[in-house]
């Protein structure tokens, strides 16, 4: 069994050809698929998509680039949502992106903040995009776990050693996605190493990143087996093992059965 721990499936490349989406990825052993809300009108699509399958969950959040356009959305209101549905599993996406700013770096901040206030206060993970942005998000990252039991997933990780040694240290999980297929990855592989297995999750984000040899195509969930395969060369381990720890470890961080 596979989880695919990150996907849009609200989006119309996935959602206007959902049902063969989900078929090829059920029969590519992609079980599970969490879907990532990144605005108000993305979960609307969202709650669709959770009644109609019932291997797919849900996630409830403002992405980074959107913060600006919806500043007054709390951790309380945040928290309203996921307590009414019970698909809902997650917080996010959420986190901090100065690569694009397309939001002023105060603003994703404080959205950041609260989205991980509502996280600590449900007692569910809260999943981060971090982009050119690692100290800041480490800052706020360690500052709000000190005070809580945050469960954190850092998503589609491309960042450094030694940033993957910080979120370590503040018991993060980390995904792996397509791009540690791509060619130019080979720092990218030798920081995965370094991450225990224990501690790592993989996901498509499709339908962005497609692993080679899809690359440049709309991603899907049932792609994730090109990961599964890159994935267990760089921790020179079985395919099956990359399958059963990478679920293993999404049950644990989702208390999901």
């Amino acid at each position: 069994m596979i989880v695919d721990s990150h996907c849009h499936l609200d989006y119309a490349e996935l959602y206007d050809q959902l049902n063969e989406v989900v078929k090829r990825a059920v029969l590519s052993q992609v079980n599970y698929l969490l879907t990532i809300c990144t605005t108000p009108e993305s979960f609307k699509r969202i709650l669709l998509i959770l009644k109609k399958y019932k291997n797919i969950y849900g996630t409830y959040g403002i992405h980074p680039h959107e913060t600006q356009k919806y500043k007054n959305i709390d951790s309380s209101f945040i928290s309203k949502v996921k307590k009414k549905y019970k698909k809902i599993i997650g917080v996010g996406e959420t986190g901090l992106d100065f690569f694009y700013n397309h939001s002023d770096k105060e603003v994703q901040k404080k959205s950041f903040i609260e989205h991980i206030k509502a996280a600590s206060e449900l007692n569910v993970p809260i999943i981060v995009h971090s982009r050119n942005a690692e100290t800041d998000t480490y800052e706020i990252l360690k500052s709000e776990e000190k005070n809580s039991n945050l469960k954190i997933l850092m998503h589609c990780f491309t960042g450094s050693k030694d940033f993957a040694k910080k979120l370590l240290d503040i018991n993060c999980y980390i995904s792996v996605s397509g791009i540690i297929t791509f060619k130019n990855s080979t720092e990218l592989s030798e920081t995965i190493s370094s991450i225990p297995i224990e501690n790592l999750l993989i996901e498509t984000d499709s339908p962005y990143l497609a692993p080679n040899p899809y690359r440049g195509k709309t991603n899907e969930p049932s792609f994730i087996l090109h990961t599964i395969e890159k994935l267990s060369q760089i921790k020179q381990v079985t395919k099956e093992s990359i399958m059963f720890n990478t679920t293993t470890n999404f049950k644990k961080l989702f208390n999901f059965i």
